[in-house]
């Protein structure tokens, strides 16, 4: 017998699915936001310095932007139920976003390290420095303060997809602060290669992080085990709700997708057990699971064995 838990919890100490859902989407619609104001700051402040650091800063930033409006679309898509095409949901939009943004961030990357290289090998003097650096930290620091807030969404909510969203706007503020270095650099000293050297290190470093997030992705689209300390949680509970020693979990199987939990569990009980019985002990089971981790979609098969074994 298989037996399938609600897949969100009605708790009185969390939000509602809906206002949850509404949370996340705001979260990605100030991250829209946000994108359109850097985009704008920073090419002004490229097109006052003629900074290809600053230019690949923006470009940057343009990358944000699309990555933005893919995480809104695949937000709201992973929110819709199951249907006939779709017995387990929409969650893995969330990997794909993610995925989505990862390659967005090697492509800057590239950008940045293609720019440089020819600004290297015919360095340009640099203009309005005070006022171009003055306008792109007020992008930074709007960029920093977005970022934090969605990383921080994102673990609380268990959003692949804030998470992406919001380490790929850190990065770009990693970015700019090593073009802000190099662009100070260049004003103390007069190197001018100090300006595409430093973009080239930023676009290197920030390969890193793409390269995360498109493992992080894969691993979801290819069915991962739920976190080590999830699993954990999940045995606790099967060895509290099967405590009779008649009872023996003989298989356990976890995955996530996206925001989504699933759990499998096999129970052997003895076959003199009544269907009602083994209904019972399987909607106790399924209970102590949603009850420790809300919103998880747990499915029981009840397995009878001879008595003499």
């Amino acid at each position: 017998m298989t037996r399938v838990s609600s897949p969100v919890a009605d708790s009185p100490d969390l939000p509602r699915p809906e206002d949850r859902q509404k949370l996340l989407e705001r979260f990605l619609w100030l991250s829209v936001a946000t994108a359109l104001a850097t985009v704008t700051i920073k090419s002004l402040a490229a097109y006052l310095t003629n900074s290809v650091g600053l230019w690949s800063d923006a470009a940057e930033s343009t990358v944000n932007l699309v990555a933005a409006l893919v995480a809104a679309w695949a937000i709201r898509l992973s929110a819709k139920p199951a249907d006939h095409n779709h017995d387990f949901g929409h969650g893995k939009a969330e990997y794909v976003s993610a995925g989505v943004e990862g390659a967005l961030i090697f492509v800057a990357a590239a950008a940045i390290i293609y720019s440089a290289i020819g600004r290297l090998m015919k360095p340009e003097p640099l203009e309005q420095l005070g006022i171009g650096l003055a306008i792109s930290v007020v992008a930074s620091l709007l960029n920093l303060g977005v970022g934090l807030a969605l990383l921080r969404a994102g673990r609380a909510h268990r959003s692949i997809t804030l998470e992406a969203d919001g380490k790929h706007l850190l990065t770009d503020v990693w970015t700019s602060v090593g073009v802000l270095v190099g662009i100070g650099l260049v004003a103390l000293t007069g190197w001018m290669p100090l300006d595409p050297i430093v973009a080239i290190g930023v676009g290197i470093n920030i390969l890193f992080t793409g390269y995360q997030l498109v493992r992080r992705s894969v691993v979801g689209l290819l069915d991962a085990a739920l976190p080590e300390d999830e699993i954990a949680i999940v045995s606790a509970v099967l060895a509290h709700a099967c405590a009779d020693p008649k009872v023996d979990v003989t298989e356990l199987r976890t995955r996530e997708s996206g925001r989504q939990r699933f759990v499998y569990a096999t129970l052997e009980v003895p076959g003199s057990w009544t269907v009602q019985h083994g209904h019972d002990l399987a909607d106790e089971v399924e209970a102590a699971v949603d009850a420790a981790l809300p919103g998880t979609t747990t499915f029981v098969h009840i397995e009878p064995i001879p008595e003499s074994a």
